[in-house]
């Protein structure tokens, strides 16, 4: 499925456009499918959780409040989404673990990184808008992702 963020912007204007900063990380450049969202601060319980279940080709949006003080995705949970079938992973955070994740088959983005896990609390929400990048990620909208930037689009868009 070739996704050209360029193209979706062309061809369908209404899509919205992520703010720049994030950076691609993953063994693929370009993904898309299903938002599913999480909202965490410096606890990755919830990401830890969905990742182990079918990723179904969705995408997990995290918002992690921008904190740069430790990482919400490492090697272990990419291995895990991509083995569940996730297509990708959005950190508004940071991950670690990056020369491993940059082998993986996961479209990873993230503000940076961190060597830093984070602490198990079991905090987060699951499934609620969540904002940044000027944009709202609703669960159940669709993300495509390059290294262009992200886009954002209420329903399924063709990327044939």
């Amino acid at each position: 499925m070739p996704i050209v963020t360029p193209d979706l912007c062309d061809e369908y204007p209404e899509v919205q456009v992520v703010e720049p900063g994030f950076r691609n990380f993953g063994g693929v450049d370009a993904f898309g499918g299903e938002i599913v969202t999480v909202k965490c601060f410096e606890d990755n319980s919830v990401v830890k959780e969905q990742v182990g279940l079918p990723g179904n080709g969705r995408v997990l949006v995290v918002d992690g409040g921008g904190s740069k003080r430790n990482a919400l995705l490492g090697d272990m949970l990419a291995e895990k989404a991509a083995s569940n079938g996730w297509a990708g992973l959005i950190i508004y955070g940071c991950i670690r673990d990056v020369d491993v994740i940059g082998k993986t088959v996961l479209g990873v983005q993230a503000l940076g990184t961190h060597p830093r896990k984070t602490e198990k609390r079991g905090i987060g929400d699951l499934n609620v808008p969540v904002t940044f990048g000027g944009v709202t990620f609703q669960p159940g909208h669709y993300l495509y992702a390059d290294n262009n930037g992200i886009v954002v689009s209420e329903k399924p868009l063709n990327t044939d």
